[in-house]
């Protein structure tokens, strides 16, 4: 199949890695052209020299409102419309138990995580009116259904709030023909893992392929999830295929929020999978 988002404009953020990069690459191959907005320069440079005028690279803090305003403006400037906004980058943010929780790292955690979503939603709108419609996809977590993970509070209650806006703006947007949902991403393989436990960026990109086979047992479906199954319910969601969806939370996840079989050893297999990248890159490894 081909040719399924032919016409389209889409910004992604994060997408130089992970779950951003794996629907990236799945929406050129569909036909779209893509504004990729992330942090990550020299990964975002590198992804607009090889995919030539169809991708366009924006250095974005998606903390700043004038860096995400200059991300969605960036795709009518470009290719003259927006119909697909992807708000997906994040990070884990602050992390321990209640009494220990910081007050600055719960709000750096709001701003990184949820607020961050508010303002590719506000700043879409106005250029997805123009359009006559379009589709806004959110990534929440499982952490905003059920407390696995071990990574605390902030995080799990700001992707609880990434899918309740969802909801809110499905409501609000509908009469405009814009349609917003939300997708619950199961254990992934990506580098926010590594981030989560303090790894460097250099080492959790490395962390991934010692991941996939302990993945593969975390859900009752018995493989792995990946970049490319999170692109495709990403795809799905933002194409005429999904026309009359909107205000869906959609886990994809092999069934994780069914039955968790992830805690108690979660902790154990990201040190192992750290440790192995740190040899690797110190052995020189390519990544």
């Amino acid at each position: 199949m081909s040719g399924r988002l032919d016409g389209k404009v889409a910004v992604i953020t994060g997408g130089c890695s992970g779950m951003g990069l794996g629907t990236l690459e799945l929406f050129l191959e569909e036909g779209a052209r893509v504004v990729l907005a992330d942090i990550q320069g020299d990964k975002g440079e590198a992804l607009a020299a090889k995919h030539g005028e169809r991708l366009r690279f924006i250095r974005c803090d998606i903390r700043s409102e004038a860096d995400v305003a200059a991300a969605i403006a960036l795709a009518e400037s470009a290719f003259g419309r927006l119909d697909i906004l992807f708000n997906n980058a994040a990070a884990a943010g602050a992390t321990g138990g209640i009494e220990t929780l910081d007050v600055d790292a719960w709000d750096a955690t709001h701003a990184l995580v949820l607020r961050s979503v508010m303002l590719g939603c506000k700043h879409a709108v106005p250029a997805m009116r123009r359009a006559g419609g379009g589709a806004i996809i959110n990534t929440a977590s499982g952490t905003a259904v059920l407390p696995f993970g071990n990574r605390g509070a902030a995080y799990g209650t700001m992707k609880a709030g990434v899918a309740h806006i969802s909801r809110l703006l499905a409501s609000e947007l509908g009469p405009d023909r814009i349609r917003v949902n939300a997708i619950v991403p199961g254990w992934i393989a990506t580098s926010i893992l590594g981030n989560s436990i303090g790894a460097s960026r250099e080492v959790a990109d490395r962390m991934t392929p010692y991941l996939l086979e302990d993945f593969a047992t975390f859900q009752p479906l018995p493989d792995a999830g990946t970049p490319r199954d999170i692109g495709e319910a990403v795809l799905f969601l933002g194409s005429d295929a999904a026309k009359w969806i909107t205000g869906v939370v959609l886990p994809v996840d092999g069934g994780l929020l069914v039955k968790n079989q992830a805690d108690g050893r979660l902790p154990d297999i990201l040190q192992n999978a750290r440790t192995k990248a740190e040899q690797a890159l110190a052995d020189g490894a390519p990544a």
